[in-house]
C-alpha cells in the first residue's frame, strides 16, 4: 500500500505525459516534409511540444539550433517531473540526471579534441544544470586543453575518473569518454542496494543489470571483429558488473582467439536463451529491444515503482534521437521512404 501511495501521483503524471510522446502516424507525417523550419512548426502544434516551443519563432533558427531544443525537451520533462515527485523518488531522478552531465562533459572533450573547431553554446541548458548540477557550465565548456577541462572538475564525481588518464600515453577521446562511461555505470550497481529497497531495487536491477551485460557483449564483440584488441585492452573497457553473464563467461569470450569462438560461447549464454535470434551481429539490435521490452513489461506490471520513471525517460530520450535522425535526413533532402527507414532504425 505504501508503494501504491508513494507513486500513484507520479504514475498519473508520467502516464500524462507518456501519451503526448510521438507515434507512428506522426513520424510518417514528419517524413513526408521537406525542411527542417516545417518540422518544428509541425511538432509546435503537437501536445507534447506546444507549450514548450509556444513563444518559439521557428523562421530565426540555426542549424544546430533544432538538435539542442529537442534535448531540451528533456530536460524540460525531467524538471516538471522533478518538482511532483517526493524524496525517495527524486533519489531516482538524481542518479538518472547523471546521464545528462556526462553528454554536456562529451560534448566539451569534443570541443577540445577538435582543437576549438566547434562551437559549443550551452546557455540553453544553464537554468536547468544551476537547478540540479554542481557542474560550472561556462567554465567548462570555455575550456580549451584537456588539462583545463578536468581541473575544472575538481571537487566533483567526475573529476577522479578522468585524472587518472594523465597517467596513460596520450589518450583518446574514446578513453575519456569510456571513463566517464563506466564510472557512471559502477557507480549506479555500487550505491543501488543503498538508495533503493524491495521492489525499485528488484526492477533497478534487472533494468541495469541486462543493460550492462549487452553493453559488455557489445564491446567484447567489436574489440575482436573491428580493432583486434589484446584480451587485458579488452577488459579496461568493461564495465565491472555481471549480472546473467558470470565472470567465467565474459573472461571466456574476452580470451576467444577469434570471432566464431566468441560466437559459439554466445551460444551458451542466458541472452541466446532469451533471444533465439542473438547472434555477434545482432547484438547492437537486441540491446535496443531488450531494455525497451524490460521497461515496458516491467512497467505495465508494476506502475508503482520506480522503473516507471526510468521507463518514461528510456522512451522520451528515443523519440528525442528519433527526431534529431528526421531533422538530418531531411537537411541532406532524403526521400519519405529513406527519411521513416532510418527513423525505424534509430
Amino acid at each position: 500500500m505504501g508503494s501504491l501511495l508513494s507513486y500513484s501521483g507520479l504514475s498519473t503524471k508520467i502516464r500524462a505525459m507518456q501519451s503526448k510522446l510521438i507515434g507512428e502516424q506522426q513520424y510518417q507525417e514528419i517524413a513526408q516534409m521537406d525542411s527542417v523550419i516545417q518540422i518544428v512548426a509541425y511538432l509546435k502544434k503537437q501536445p507534447g511540444y506546444a507549450r514548450l516551443w509556444a513563444d518559439l519563432d521557428e523562421n530565426s533558427l540555426h542549424r544546430g539550433d533544432v538538435e539542442k531544443l529537442l534535448v531540451h525537451t528533456i530536460h524540460q520533462n525531467f524538471t516538471k517531473l522533478y518538482r511532483f515527485a517526493n524524496p525517495k523518488q527524486r533519489t531516482f531522478m538524481a542518479l538518472y540526471f547523471k546521464r545528462y552531465e556526462i553528454s554536456v562533459l562529451k560534448d566539451c572533450l569534443r570541443k577540445v579534441f577538435d582543437q576549438g573547431k566547434a562551437d559549443l553554446d550551452l546557455s540553453l541548458f544553464q537554468d536547468f544544470f544551476d537547478r540540479h548540477s554542481k557542474l560550472d557550465l561556462e567554465k567548462i565548456s570555455n575550456s580549451s586543453t584537456i588539462e583545463e577541462l578536468v581541473n575544472h572538475l575538481q571537487g566533483s564525481e567526475y573529476y577522479e575518473p578522468l585524472k587518472k588518464l594523465e597517467n596513460d600515453c596520450q589518450p583518446r577521446i574514446f578513453d575519456y569518454g569510456m571513463a566517464l562511461d563506466q564510472y557512471y555505470f559502477a557507480n549506479i550497481w555500487s550505491v543501488k542496494e543503498k538508495l533503493f529497497q524491495k521492489r525499485d531495487l528488484e526492477e533497478i536491477t534487472r533494468a541495469y543489470g541486462n543493460k550492462f551485460d549487452m553493453l559488455n557483449l557489445q564491446w567484447i564483440y567489436r574489440s575482436k571483429k573491428y580493432y583486434h584488441m589484446a584480451p587485458a585492452d579488452t577488459y579496461a573497457l568493461l564495465i565491472p558488473v555481471h549480472y546473467r553473464l558470470s565472470k567465467k563467461e565474459i573472461s571466456a569470450m574476452v580470451e576467444a582467439v577469434d570471432e566464431e569462438e566468441f560466437r559459439r560461447i554466445l551460444d551458451t549464454t542466458y541472452y541466446k536463451k532469451r533471444f533465439s535470434e542473438l547472434s555477434p551481429e545482432t547484438l547492437e539490435e537486441l540491446y535496443n529491444l531488450n531494455l525497451k521490452t524490460i521497461l515496458e513489461t516491467e512497467s505495465r506490471k508494476y506502475p508503482h515503482s520506480v522503473i516507471m520513471i526510468y521507463s518514461y525517460f528510456y522512451h522520451k530520450e528515443h523519440e528525442v534521437d528519433r527526431l534529431t535522425t528526421a531533422v538530418e535526413c531531411v537537411r541532406y533532402g532524403l526521400t519519405p521512404d529513406q527519411i521513416l527507414e532510418y527513423i525505424h532504425k534509430t
